[in-house]
């Protein structure tokens, strides 16, 4: 009964952020990961219910409690006032945090910090941020994807982050190969090292940096996926279902490339112990 009145007043509390960010930014290509992250990080949560009432010598905590629930009311209040969904969103990690702490103490915490962790994913980041990382990004994605289709005989050539092939002209947009993708695949890195549950700090530290390098060979897949589309079947194709198809490219090459260096660490580490 406590955690269903819990979960009743924080309903009430974040159902309107969850509606703004439905309407606002998880309906854009480039943030609709959002949906996706929080539905796994209840699971996650779900997955451990078991141990809220099994966690051995749980403990309160109210003197760590109290100090994170008021300042996460205080974001809160802040981000609704001021109308900065990345305060919003990020105050309703640092809540559970704080019921987390005030119910069961630091065992509980311990047992899902995974998931809390996890839900960071799904808050908005400002957007100097992002225009100023995302750029540079585009660029490198551009130049890399066009020298790779000129070496394959392509006519294609380049200025800034638009691409010419033919007689078309492609924009690599900030869903393409922005922040935000480099975001939402390193949360897929993340979950599958929490699901393989491999006990080698090495080997998830070193996969988890890796992400990062992967991420943007898939970004170059996925606009040498719609370039050559564009170039063969038209704009229209380009623009069509196969827009939103390359997006599907982009997750699978990249969950291909997580798991194929996740085998080579593991090869290298097990002929390393021999």
């Amino acid at each position: 009964m406590p955690w269903l009145l819990i979960a009743f007043s924080l309903s009430i509390l974040y159902l309107p952020t969850i509606y703004d960010l439905a309407s606002s930014v998880w309906a854009s290509d480039e943030q609709g990961h959002g949906p996706v992250i929080l539905a796994v990080s209840v699971w996650l949560i779900w997955r451990s219910w078991g141990k809220f009432n099994n966690s051995e010598g749980a403990t309160a905590r109210p003197a760590l409690a109290w100090p994170l629930i008021l300042f996460a009311a205080m974001l809160y209040a802040l981000g609704r006032a001021q109308d900065i969904l990345a305060f919003e969103v990020g105050s309703s990690v640092i809540m559970l945090v704080g019921i987390v702490l005030l119910s069961r103490g630091i065992p509980l915490l311990k047992a899902i910090w995974f998931p809390l962790f996890f839900m960071l994913f799904m808050v908005p980041l400002p957007g100097a941020i992002v225009d100023t990382l995302t750029q540079p990004m585009k660029m490198a994605v551009s130049y890399v994807a066009a020298q790779v289709l000129h070496g394959a005989g392509y006519p294609i050539g380049r200025a800034g982050v638009v691409l010419f092939i033919g007689p078309y002209q492609l924009l690599v947009a900030d869903a393409c190969a922005g922040l935000h993708t480099l975001f939402t695949l390193e949360a897929l890195g993340l979950l599958y090292l929490n699901i393989m549950k491999s006990s080698s700090w090495l080997r998830n530290v070193t996969l988890a940096v890796l992400i990062v390098p992967i991420g943007f060979a898939a970004n170059i897949i996925r606009v040498m996926v719609l370039t050559l589309v564009t170039y063969h079947f038209g704009d229209e194709a380009g623009q069509s279902f196969i827009h939103g198809f390359a997006g599907m490219v982009l997750f699978i090459s990249a969950l291909f490339f997580i798991i194929s260096a996740d085998g080579l660490l593991r090869l290298s580490m097990r002929n390393f112990q021999r």
